[in-house]
């Protein structure tokens, strides 16, 4: 078992961008009155208390959604709605949650968690009859097992502690498989940058798949060279067509404001055309 627990790093800068897009994602998706299928391969316990010895000890929150305060700019609305009333509770609402509270009539959310802990933690925070089902299964097998939904509409995040360094590959195969089962899926892949080689050999690898129209965003709060995660991202596979622009006007003020030295580093790139 890994021990890997978001408890220690929920709210920190890598969530705030992870659930900007992801949010984006839904509510773009959600223009159209078809349902569709939400599935989250690493879902984790769904809620996060900012006050409990893990969060503290870290303390990354101070440094990520906190530290955006009353920052209010166009664009950064869905997210900040989101997870407000959290915030003034002392919590942090993890992607299956925040995937939940915007489920309609007809979408249905798959969220797989291993973890037995957070496994319970999951199903007491997000389980839901017929509409939010919790899967104690890999998510990369129950992804697969999945596609193709029965709706032909789906968005799927992939979210590993990339604990294990084959996952940096293993995620690349998944989702090449999960395009080839349904090409129109919407598939987001979170990324830490704690060695920026290793995201260079991951965007090289997505570029070598029949993956089409793949877009890179990415937040950085420091330098490279310096030690720990710097930077995370998302690399998106059939991405809203705006959602670029939205990043590009949103996301620089928010990149100084959560930056450790006020200098604003943000990617915005397609990785492969449609």
């Amino acid at each position: 078992m890994l021990s890997y627990q978001h408890h220690y790093h929920a709210g920190n800068h890598a969530d705030v961008i992870k659930h900007w897009v992801l949010l984006e994602c839904i509510h773009y998706l959600q223009k159209k009155n078809k349902p569709f299928d939400y599935i989250d391969t690493h879902a984790g316990a769904g809620l996060y208390r900012l006050d409990s010895q893990a969060a503290l000890k870290t303390q990354e929150s101070l440094a990520g959604v906190l530290k955006l305060g009353e920052l209010n700019l166009p664009g950064l609305e869905h997210y900040q709605r989101a997870v407000q009333s959290d915030l003034a509770n002392n919590q942090y609402p993890g992607s299956p949650l925040l995937a939940k509270r915007l489920l309609r009539e007809g979408d249905k959310a798959w969220l797989f968690e291993m973890h037995p802990q957070t496994l319970r933690e999951l199903r007491d925070h997000c389980e839901e009859k017929r509409k939010c089902h919790v899967q104690a299964e890999d998510g990369f097998r129950g992804l697969l097992r999945l596609l193709p939904t029965a709706s032909r509409r789906a968005l799927v995040l992939i979210d590993p502690s990339y604990e294990i360094k084959e996952d940096y590959q293993t995620v690349v195969d998944i989702m090449a498989k999960a395009y080839e089962k349904m090409p129109q899926t919407v598939i987001l892949l979170w990324y830490p940058v704690v060695e920026r080689a290793r995201i260079n050999t991951l965007e090289a690898s997505i570029k070598k798949t029949n993956m089409r129209n793949v877009q890179l965003f990415e937040l950085g709060v420091d330098d490279d060279d310096n030690p720990g995660m710097t930077a995370s991202g998302m690399i998106a596979v059939n991405p809203p067509w705006t959602l670029a622009q939205s990043f590009q006007a949103t996301l620089p003020n928010v990149a100084k404001r959560l930056s450790r030295d006020e200098k604003q580093r943000l990617r915005s790139e397609v990785l492969v055309s449609e």
